[in-house]
């Protein structure tokens, strides 16, 4: 469990060309507040490409409002 206090946190890494979300990491939002731009390898394209930063959202992390 994630402390409020705690800089640190998860990003999903998503292609530019394919779209595709394969890559998850930390990163310290004090230190670098920009959005990462990284080249990784893509299995799909078998070649590297770049990545960008996106949020971790896999629907189970967030909380959904109630309908009444």
């Amino acid at each position: 469990m994630a402390r409020k206090s705690d800089k640190r946190k998860i990003i999903a890494l998503v292609s530019e060309e394919t779209k595709e979300r394969i890559y998850y990491t930390t990163k310290n939002t004090q230190n670098t507040p920009d959005k990462l731009k990284l080249k990784k390898y893509s299995p799909k394209l078998r070649r590297r490409v770049i990545f960008t930063e996106t949020k971790k959202s896999l629907g189970r992390n967030e909380v959904k409002p109630r309908k009444h």
